[in-house]
């Protein structure tokens, strides 16, 4: 299967490993949606990707929004959901709930009224695949947030994959990739993360949004793939 006349939503898709996989589907001959919460975000990422490309704003946090956007998208072939704010790494003692839900509202659940307010105008064969984080598999002290995010969103994908069959469900879940989630670090802190980390690789490097993007490519054609967790980590998950 290849992407040539399909329609493509990525929700999260102006920067970051959205921006790579809107630019990857493009070139597989897809025509694209992306959205961001901000008017910004949408009007530099439609300067770079190619012409024809469609943007939006849209906060997932708010379901009336969800279900407006996708109202006005219509009929389109795959879900790609990808949004989410900087990470959240606080020990639990020094982690604020509101900071946390709000965490969780875009990411979680701004990813389940995507997919409650989208599948209905997915075309036969087409997919959703939403985005987790290798966390849940091995947290480290300071990711509870994190990693609980991890392990719902790998849950509420096997969930999704039953409930909407013939509809394949399948999550990405990424490890430590170049991107800006990262961008509360001060540059230094960042590059000395990125350095020790790329050191404790097997592959020797850290990952780019490019290397991450060939996952949800692979889960867009992939026909026989549903309740799939793709893991994409340089091998960090074995070390």
């Amino acid at each position: 299967m290849d992407l040539q006349g399909q329609r493509v939503v990525v929700v999260g898709g102006t920067s970051g490993i959205g921006l790579a996989v809107a630019a990857g589907a493009a070139r597989g001959g897809a025509r694209v949606v992306v959205a961001s919460r901000w008017q910004g975000n949408v009007d530099a990422a439609l300067k770079v990707l190619p012409e024809g490309t469609e943007g939006g704003v849209l906060d997932a946090g708010d379901e009336e929004a969800v279900r407006g956007f996708f109202a006005a998208v219509g009929a389109f072939d795959h879900l790609v959901y990808t949004a989410g704010d900087s990470l959240l790494l606080e020990s639990v003692a020094a982690t604020d709930l509101a900071a946390a839900r709000s965490f969780l509202d875009t990411r979680l659940w701004g990813a389940y009224a995507a997919v409650k307010h989208g599948v209905g105008s997915i075309r036969p064969g087409g997919s959703v695949v939403l985005t987790t984080g290798t966390a849940g598999r091995r947290p480290l002290p300071g990711s509870s947030v994190v990693s609980a995010l991890c392990g719902a969103m790998e849950s509420l994908t096997r969930a999704l994959a039953v409930e909407l069959a013939p509809l394949r469900v399948n999550v990405v879940s990424p490890g430590m990739v170049r991107t800006e989630l990262w961008r509360e670090l001060p540059e230094a802190d960042r590059e000395g993360l990125f350095r020790s980390s790329a050191e404790s690789l097997p592959v020797g490097r850290v990952g780019e949004p490019a290397d991450v993007a060939e996952a949800y490519l692979y889960l867009m054609r992939g026909g026989y793939s549903t309740g799939s967790v793709v893991v994409v980590d340089g091998g960090g998950t074995l070390v």
